[in-house]
Order: structure tokens, then sequence, then C-alpha cells
């Protein structure tokens, strides 16, 4: 697949990575030298400086016979220019723009974002998808990631183990017996700076951070079966006030009155804004990292704290300060991928990493065959994916135990007819079943190919 990334900032380098590692034909464009000198240096595409919503760099960029744009520079206006370029005038199929700004996203002016206007398919925003991923942490507390898949039949949950895991040093294959009528199915465990498929011989250690699938009905009591019954929050207080805070205040409130969620933002206009906007939250002006300015907000009574300002350093010490004062959890965000790995030691419980969530977003639609749903993990080691089962898949027919599965990959749920299958060595998958399937970055290839559409389906 010929694929032309406009912008060559930390998503759109992440976009290429991955593609070029899955020998795609990539072109990177972006106006910065220095940027695409760097990609040039470090990754297997071409790289070009120049206007991505330029017609001539776009010719120059192979657009006449490419498959895909993906425009994630730093501006909108220059993402949404180049995917109307690339429709216009160089027909190209696919175009993915990230859009910031939600004026442009309000559902008043959806038509503009159509093939007779704006024809781009597919529209990211991070600040959304942000938004997003923190409401899934809040909705299972005690996990420091959920995904929802088959429509929320089945969800992907990650879990840190304390001393308090009763199946710690546990052989896996032991959970069915102790468990029968579970549907709970650990595919991954990142431990240390590596990430493991088990097989049933393996055991949990204190301090894995495992990735566990499970029926949605049975995911209160998963996640009591490895140590973690926490409450849901409903005292929130935001570091923040820009539109990640916004947005998510906007939807916590809607969804329920039970709900007390205090704001901080340290400007005194944008404070002042986002009072009028929000009359049912409290919202505070002043310096996150002011300790005082935190009692006044009452961290110390908060079920769980979210930083989510524009500084990386900030969101940290801020989260930290929270926590010592008495904050059950803390939900940080981080723009720099380098802090992810030392969050768990810090003591902060759960981090969003908005190149993360975009790349998985912009990912899903990218993959090839029938692939419904999508969420790259622990920064890229390995990728959950929903698929549908073709009748020409050779997946389907077979008992699992007949399938020569790679190492690296696990089926891990399997949903038919709304109903949740717990994937065992004598299940056998049927057409047109939603396929949940835990896989490490280098095998993504070979879970495409099981659910590509071949030519003996027509």
């Amino acid at each position: 697949m010929k694929v032309i990334v406009c912008g060559a900032g930390q998503v759109g380098f992440n976009i290429a990575k991955q593609l070029a590692a899955e020998q795609n034909d990539v072109t990177v464009i972006d106006r910065s030298p220095k940027l695409i000198r760097k990609i040039g240096n470090v990754l297997d595409v071409q790289a070009l400086v120049g206007y991505a919503s330029h017609p001539d760099v776009l010719e120059q960029a192979g657009a006449r016979d490419a498959d895909m744009i993906i425009a994630v520079t730093l501006f909108d206006e220059v993402n949404m220019m180049a995917c109307q370029v690339a429709h216009s005038l160089f027909s190209v199929p696919t175009k993915v723009a990230r859009v910031r700004s939600q004026s442009y996203l309000k559902p008043i002016w959806q038509d503009l974002f159509s093939r007779e206007n704006m024809p781009i398919d597919v529209i990211i925003s991070p600040e959304v998808e942000v938004a997003r991923a923190i409401m899934r942490r809040l909705e299972v507390p005690g996990a420091f990631d959920m995904i929802p898949f088959a429509d929320d039949a089945v969800r992907l949950l990650g879990i840190r183990l304390d001393e308090n895991c009763p199946l710690v040093n546990t052989p896996l294959r032991q959970l069915t017996e102790l468990f029968p009528d579970m549907s709970v199915v650990v595919c991954g465990i990142s431990r240390g700076d590596k990430m493991i498929v088990p097989s049933g011989d393996d055991q949990l250690l204190v301090g894995d951070d495992i990735y566990v699938v499970t029926d949605t009905e049975h995911m209160e009591r998963a996640m009591a079966v490895f140590g973690h019954e926490e409450q849901a929050a409903r005292r929130i207080v935001i570091f923040g006030g820009g539109n990640v805070s916004v947005f998510l205040t906007e939807h916590l409130l809607a969804s329920s009155s039970q709900f007390h969620i205090k704001i901080i933002e340290a400007n005194a206009d944008r404070a002042e804004a986002i009072a009028e906007r929000l009359p049912k939250a409290v919202v505070l002006q002043g310096d996150a990292l002011d300790t005082e300015l935190q009692n006044e907000a009452n961290v110390q009574s908060a079920e769980t704290v979210i930083a989510v300002t524009n500084d990386d350093e900030v969101n940290i010490l801020s989260s930290l300060l929270a926590k010592q004062a008495g904050c059950s959890r803390a939900i940080t965000l981080t723009n720099n991928q380098n802090f992810g790995h030392l969050m768990k030691s810090m003591g902060i419980d759960a981090y969003v990493d908005p190149r993360e969530t975009t790349v998985s977003s912009i990912l899903q639609h990218i993959r090839r065959g029938r692939i419904r749903g999508l969420q790259n993990l622990a920064g890229g080691m390995a990728e959950i994916i929903e698929a549908e089962a073709l009748e020409t898949s050779p997946l389907v027919g077979k008992p699992l135990r007949d399938i020569r599965i790679p190492d690296g990959i696990m089926v891990g749920a399997i949903v038919r007819d709304g109903e949740v299958v717990v994937p065992r060595g004598g299940t056998v998958i049927q057409s047109e079943d939603k396929v949940i399937i835990f896989a490490l970055s280098n095998m993504v290839k070979k879970v495409e190919s099981y659910f590509s559409v071949r030519l003996e389906f027509f």
C-alpha cells in the first residue's frame, strides 16, 4: 500500500514507523528540514520537505498512485486542504485528517466533511480521543486501561498486579479450574520492558501489568479476581481547562448527576469562560502545583484527579502532589512517550498518551481485512484487534487446537450472535463471528492475513 503522511511530528513519525515496518511504501511530507532529516535517517521512508497542501508537493510525493493520505500536521486547515487537493486533483481513495479545533466538529456543521463539500473519509480529533480514553479508565476503577469491543459485549482490561492479587504465582491454566464459569483470558503480560503472550504454564507476578479479555458482564468479578475492588469515582478534580477538560466534564455531568467536578485552570480568562460554559462544575483559577489551591479544591477527599494541562511536567507533579495529599487515584496526560515508562514507578495509576490514542484511531482505518476495531497497547508493543471472520479464513471451521496459530498471537474472545464464547482448544470459529485477537506488533500482518478477503470468496 502506498501512503502519504503529511506531518513529521510525533504522530506522523509513529504512523510512518509502523507502516514502514509492515513493508508499506511510505512518503512523509513536512515543511521542517530538521524533522525530515531525522525521519529520513531513522526510517525506511521517502522524506520530502514542503507544504503538504501544495499540489506540486503532493504530486512529487506520488499522490497520483497513492492509496491513502494521512494529514497530521500541526494545522487543521493544512490537513483539510491537503485532503481536498488529494481528492480533487489526484483522486486519492482514502483521506484521513487530524482536526483539533472543536469548532469544525460541532454537530451543526456535520455536513462539512462530506463527499460533496470537503471529502475527508476519517476525522481524528486528539482531544476527543483523549477524553474518551479517560472516560473509559474512569468507568473501571482499578484498571489502567479499558477498551470495549463487539458493541461492548467484550472488554479488554489493563490491570496492574499487586500483593492483593490472589492469583500471583498461580499457573494460568488453573484459571479455568478455579473459575470455570467466568469468561476471562489473560492475553498479554507486560513485565519490565517486555510484552509476553503467555502459555498455560506462565505465572503472574507482583508488579506485572496484564491485559485481560473478559465478557463485559463478568468485568467487575474479573477485577476482583485480580485484586481490584475500587469504588467508582464521583468526586473528581481536573487540572487544566483545555478542550479535553471541557469535553470530559460535559459528558460526565450529562451522564450522571452524581459527579462533583472541580477544575483548576491557570489562565484567568479561560477559567472565566469555562465557568460560564460549565455552570454545574466548580472552576478555580490558579496554578495546579499550588498546594493551597489543591487543598481548596479538596483533592484529599477526591477519588480521582485528572491532570490534562498542556505541560507534561505540571501534569505529573500535580498528580503526585494530589496523591501525597490523600487522593485515591491519579490519571495523567503525557505527550512525552519516554515518561510513560516512569508512571508506574512514580505511583501514578493510569496515564493517557495522545499520540497512542491518535495512532490507534488511524491504524484502525489502515489495517487490511475485516478489521472492526483496534487499539495500540504498551507504546506499540502489541495490538488488540476485533475482526470479522470470513468463510475463507484459515481460522474458520477447525478446532483452535488444530490451527497452528504462531507464538505472539492469542484469541481472547469470540462473539457469535451477541453471545460471548470463551476460546478453548475445541472451540471452532464460524463465519461472521467477531474475533478478538491480541497480537505482538511483529505479528499484526499475520493477523491481517487471517481476515483478508481471498479470491475464492467471490
